[in-house]
């Protein structure tokens, strides 16, 4: 089967001059007409199941805001979700929340690993790529991947309204939550921000940050939105601007 042969990876603002690396791994919802969109309708796939909700759009304001580089994956999560190594069988899911991915279903090994070798292994070596420019280049590197999530997941209603997703002993992650919190106060806004809430270590969600962050021992943090905030343009602009000015805070960059 042919359909990968557009690269993952799409950087926006290459020559950003933040410390901020910005990644959205579940940035689109495309799938080439060659998988037939997996066997599913074209509601499913324009739902959550088949991408984060406005992490695009509200990741590319927070690259505006701070002048920050931004790694965009061009598929479908459902194809390939590239916030899952080769080895978790949830990378290519056959179940989507409570939807059937028939697309996903009883694939030879050769077709899974067409996806990793199309999708997860270039997405993940430009993302290397980016990091070791910097490094060579003497810059700071500061990891930042951008997500949302649906309202509701299996019948239950989530009120979290932005989590800080990390590993218990993840630093700047707690120093982001602590900052972005007194922003909200200061604010008047009220949000609801809070650490390791929709998901956390215990889920399979960690393994971005941690293969190019953890392992390369840079500053990092994973957020979700929740996706009903972040669906127009207001909201994105109203959680970039608190986004941009917590990691403004953090890093000591200029934000526009």
């Amino acid at each position: 089967m042919q359909g990968l042969e557009q690269s993952p990876a799409d950087l926006v603002n290459p020559y950003g001059r933040s410390d901020v690396l910005l990644v959205c791994e579940h940035a689109s919802n495309y799938i080439p007409d060659s998988f037939a969109n997996l066997g599913l309708s074209e509601q499913e796939r324009l739902s959550h199941i088949g991408w984060d909700i406005g992490a695009a759009d509200l990741a590319r304001k927070l690259s505006e805001a701070l002048d920050a580089s931004l790694i965009l994956q061009h598929y479908s999560r459902l194809l390939y979700d590239c916030n899952r190594p080769p080895s978790e069988p949830s990378a290519v899911p056959p179940l989507s929340e409570v939807t059937e991915i028939p697309g996903n279903k009883d694939l030879t090994p050769e077709q899974r690993d067409y996806r990793v070798q199309g999708i997860y292994e270039p997405f993940h070596n430009a993302i290397a790529a980016q990091i070791a420019e910097r490094k060579a280049a003497g810059r700071n590197t500061v990891l930042v991947t951008i997500h949302s999530f649906t309202p509701v997941f299996m019948g239950q209603p989530r009120a979290v309204q932005l989590g800080v997703i990390c590993h218990e002993d993840n630093a700047f992650a707690g120093d982001f939550l602590r900052v972005a919190q007194k922003y909200s106060e200061l604010n008047n806004s009220g949000f609801d921000i809070r650490m390791n809430e929709p998901y956390g270590p215990s889920d399979p969600v960690l393994h971005m940050v941690t293969r190019h962050g953890d392992d390369q021992q840079l500053p990092n943090v994973m957020l979700e939105v929740r996706n009903d905030l972040v669906s127009a343009e207001e909201g994105q602009d109203t959680w970039a601007a608190l986004i941009a000015a917590t990691l403004t805070t953090l890093t000591n960059t200029s934000a526009e």
